[in-house]
């Protein structure tokens, strides 16, 4: 992903809400909502209550003149795909698919219904559109991170841990933007003299077993990255991470809110907020081959002060100071 163009599109979101459009014809719309989350998440309802108010402040109305069909994969690949085609067959106005697993089921169900993505990384090297500017074909939406943050994520984890000499990266191999991820962060366990790991996972056993055969090396300290097993198992993430006292930064806030130590990305509230300006100008007729993907407006550094001293980790002032939020 080329960095000026990514900087570009998302300068210009910010602005789109601003553009004069006209009003909602009174029609009732529906659309799909797919998602490789667990029905009932509480940090998911909350960002569909952010996607709801981005939506009133267009005219759109739950139950009067939109209806939304939600589906839950609840992190099973086979479940994505068959929602997907259930979802398809019901004729949807358009379909918001999160994280990378729902849009590739759902790219794979249709070729014409659109798709406004959330969450994807990458979505080039995901062959989901052919440019960030102009997508193309029937799917765009709101891409949350460059790969250079997987370097982004070591250098935190080493500043806030400085006796840090091994450090593992948690992805699903089959995700594409683990392999981009992975790049940038062991160009940057280079360069700090980090031995760096990268270890394979997507379900309870895989990240079960992975975290317990790591910690037997000793002084190591964790990175997980964006996929659908971050967010459907986190507890469990966190869990194994603060019992064996292992320093480890996460991609999201809500992570740390279920007590990760600390947490470096977009407010993905926002992200879902933002998406509203895509799903309305769709129902009112533009196609998302001409809608570019967007990225975040701003990052946040979120620490977990509580986790920090259960975990015996002194945590430098002056990088608490720099947090955009710390939780007590």
């Amino acid at each position: 992903m080329r960095r000026r163009e990514f900087i570009g599109l998302a300068g210009g979101v910010a602005a789109w809400p601003l553009i004069a459009r006209a009003q909602p014809d009174g029609r009732m719309r529906r659309i799909g909502f797919l998602t490789g989350a667990v029905e009932g998440d509480p940090q998911i309802t909350k960002y569909l209550e952010a996607l709801n108010s981005g939506l009133r402040q267009l005219g759109w109305i739950a139950g009067q003149n939109l209806q939304i069909d939600y589906r839950w994969a609840a992190g099973d690949v086979g479940r994505a795909r068959s929602l997907a085609t259930e979802m398809v067959s019901t004729s949807p106005a358009l379909i918001l698919a999160t994280g990378t697993e729902p849009t590739l089921a759902l790219q794979e169900a249709t070729a014409t219904v659109p798709i406004v993505f959330i969450n994807v990384t990458d979505p080039v090297a995901g062959g989901f559109v052919a440019s960030l500017a102009r997508p193309s074909g029937n799917i765009t939406g709101i891409t949350p991170f460059e790969y250079d943050i997987g370097g982004k994520w070591l250098g935190l984890l080493k500043e806030i841990s400085p006796r840090l000499t091994r450090v593992a990266m948690l992805g699903d191999p089959v995700n594409h933007n683990f392999r981009g991820f992975k790049t940038s962060f062991e160009a940057a366990a280079r360069s700090l003299s980090i031995e760096s790991l990268s270890i394979g996972v997507h379900g309870a056993d895989d990240i079960d077993r992975g975290i317990g055969s790591f910690t037997a090396g000793g002084g190591g300290g964790l990175i997980i990255t964006a996929a659908t097993f971050s967010t459907v198992h986190r507890e469990l993430i966190v869990n194994l991470a603060n019992t064996r006292k292992l320093p480890a930064i996460y991609w999201n806030r809500f992570q740390v809110a279920a007590g990760g130590l600390m947490s470096y990305g977009p407010d993905t509230a926002d992200l879902y907020r933002s998406s509203a300006t895509y799903i309305d100008r769709i129902l009112k007729g533009e196609k998302p081959a001409d809608l570019p993907v967007q990225g975040p407006t701003r990052v946040e550094l979120i620490i977990n002060a509580r986790t920090a001293k259960a975990i015996d980790l002194a945590v430098p002032p002056a990088f608490l100071a720099r947090a955009d939020e710390v939780i007590e």
